[in-house]
């Protein structure tokens, strides 16, 4: 696979681009560097270098604002695709594009001037946007502290996906303290001298990923930067649009590697006789694998309604749940169907199992979701910390 061939593919002048077919063209480069990533924990740092020549970066961003004009659910079939060629790739591919697909919806359906900036940058310098939202979510980490013109940042911040290569970390630090703290949001460019990258990201799956802690020491970010400030451990409307549009994009990743996981599968169960047993377990695997994509597509059909809000935002959570139960199921029932041909690495399949666990550690884990859900029904306050 080259370069050239990645980017042959182009939308018509009023189309958005096509990106699953741009991520399937790169599918088997990146499949081919998976393992070596996986064994030397080591950030797949040539797949991002094509993902920015084919123009995936700023797929999301608006055709109007310089972009690839792609939709939410367009985006969605790109990480899935990406997730059967390496899951790595598409989880840490899937905290940038939800940053990108976040203030793209808010300049189509909100007009929110303000992201206007933001997205022209990344269609025009191809910038890599980190997250820390997963780490920090509604309550917020690191210190904020008033200084003159602006805020004096310390923060150490875990599971910055792509922490390498990125250009600027979307984050927030708490000002304050008790009743009266407030969570800031904003950007810190990864190139400031306060900011530092730790190798900290050893870990069971997803090794790729290059997730590695970031340290904040000092960066000061001016009062015009900070984009939001908030009452912290308080549901913010933001996060309503947030939950919205993020978390079937996180999702299409482990959907892709549960897909990928029931092909290797089948193919490795074909090499023999099959037993009933085996037929009992792949027809189980093939209903645990369609809950999953029928969970995945409720939460892309949720987001395309387009009607954030409480209600919204706990129909997304119930189908990041399922997601995660069904995948998980499907991936186990793949390696019992594979058989001892499970438990070597040459078959990959052993790497889907262990990225697939990353699903149980996303907001809202079990036990907050069940919790929302559950107020949700009885008509209870959910506008705390989950």
């Amino acid at each position: 696979m080259t370069l050239a061939t990645a980017t042959a593919i182009a939308p018509a002048a009023d189309a958005p681009l096509d990106c699953a077919a741009i991520a399937r063209n790169l599918g088997p480069s990146f499949a081919s560097r998976a393992a070596q990533a996986d064994a030397a924990d080591s950030f797949v740092a040539e797949n991002y270098a094509e993902l920015k020549s084919s123009g995936l970066i700023e797929a999301g961003v608006p055709a109007d604002l310089g972009g690839g004009g792609a939709d939410i659910r367009a985006l969605c079939g790109m990480l899935t695709e990406l997730a059967h060629h390496c899951g790595s790739t598409a989880l840490a591919f899937a905290m940038h594009t939800h940053q990108v697909a976040i203030p793209a919806w808010r300049w189509t359906h909100q007009k929110a001037a303000p992201v206007e900036p933001l997205l022209r940058r990344i269609a025009a310098e191809r910038l890599i946007l980190l997250s820390s939202g997963g780490s920090d979510w509604v309550a917020g980490s690191g210190e904020a502290t008033k200084v003159e013109n602006g805020f004096r940042i310390n923060a150490r911040k875990i599971f910055t996906s792509a922490a390498p290569l990125g250009d600027l970390l979307m984050t927030s630090a708490v000002l304050g303290e008790g009743e009266d703290a407030k969570v800031l949001h904003f950007g810190v460019p990864m190139k400031s001298p306060q900011v530092k990258v730790l190798s900290t990201w050893k870990t069971l799956g997803m090794r790729g990923t290059g997730s590695h802690d970031v340290m904040i020491d000092g960066h000061v970010v001016p009062e015009a930067a900070v984009a939001l400030q908030r009452k912290q451990g308080e549901w913010h409307p933001l996060f309503h649009i947030i939950s919205m549009v993020a978390f079937p994009l996180i999702y299409a990743a482990y959907l892709g590697v549960a897909e990928s996981a029931r092909d290797i599968a089948i193919g490795l169960a074909q090499k023999r006789r099959p037993s009933q047993h085996v037929i009992d377990l792949v027809g189980r695997m093939e209903v645990e694998l369609r809950a999953a994509q029928l969970a995945h597509a409720g939460m892309i059909a949720t987001a395309e309604r387009g009607n954030p809000g409480a209600e919204t935002t706990n129909e997304t959570m119930i189908g990041r749940a399922l997601v995660a139960r069904h995948a998980i199921a499907a991936v186990d029932l793949a390696m019992e169907v594979a058989g001892g041909s499970a438990f070597y690495r040459d078959n990959a399949l052993e790497r889907r199992f262990r990225d697939i666990q990353g699903a149980r550690y996303h907001p809202m884990q079990t036990g907050p979701q069940h919790e929302y859900a559950g107020r949700m029904a009885l008509g209870l306050d959910i506008s705390h910390t989950f």
